[in-house]
């Protein structure tokens, strides 16, 4: 039987936050001689922006794309992003009940952080650790232990919770627990081809996987 759960961490796009258009509309509006399409870019998100534009572009050196990508979401971010249903309220319960909570996205810190406060969430994270804080970016164990380590916790009482199979790449890689979620643009199927040990339906899930309850308004 596995021991409870006492640390939630947490992947930002696709996860908690609905950033999901406002992506595909930033790598639709820079990559004006490339064919894409919302299908092409969804197989794609959840790893580095870099990594991304690579993919898309076949370039190496995408620094000025990247400029491009993020001076386009910048600019629409405050009116296209938005938390996903119950996030805020389970976030807040969680809290509450003594669950340790963080993030791990490989999203740069500026922008994390500006999304977390925007909805009033960093006050609840112990931790925060994004692609900036560290070397090799998820897939990679690295950014989950990153995280645990500095929250001072358990590995083996832990859940990542994320919308991409790196997140649950790099759950298993920690060796943590991974919950996917399946509102994922990915599709449910496709993420439970990565064997997480669980699948969210619904934000308010989480109450059961940690033992927690919704508290009363």
């Amino acid at each position: 039987m596995n021991p409870a759960i006492k640390t939630v961490l947490f992947d930002l796009d696709g996860t908690i936050i609905d950033t999901n258009q406002l992506i595909i509309d930033s790598f639709m509006n820079i990559m004006h001689d490339v064919p894409l399409t919302r299908e092409t870019i969804i197989p794609h998100m959840g790893t580095t922006l870099q990594n991304q534009l690579r993919v898309f572009s076949g370039l190496e050196d995408v620094r000025e794309l990247e400029k491009a990508y993020r001076t386009y979401n910048l600019a629409h971010h405050d009116s296209m992003v938005k938390p996903f249903p119950h996030v805020q309220e389970v976030v807040q319960d969680l809290y509450a009940a003594g669950i340790r909570l963080g993030v791990v996205t490989t999203k740069i810190r500026p922008t994390s952080m500006k999304v977390l406060e925007m909805f009033d969430l960093y006050r609840y994270m112990d931790a925060v650790i994004t692609v900036t804080d560290v070397e090799n970016p998820k897939p990679h164990a690295e950014p989950v232990l990153k995280a645990l380590e500095r929250m001072g916790a358990d590995p083996e009482t832990a859940l990542m919770v994320g919308d991409s199979p790196a997140d649950i790449r790099s759950a298993q890689n920690a060796g943590v627990r991974s919950a996917a979620v399946a509102w994922s643009l990915k599709g449910e199927s496709v993420l439970s081809g990565y064997n997480p040990d669980y699948m969210l339906h619904d934000m308010r899930d989480l109450y059961k996987l940690t033992g927690t309850e919704r508290r009363e308004a």
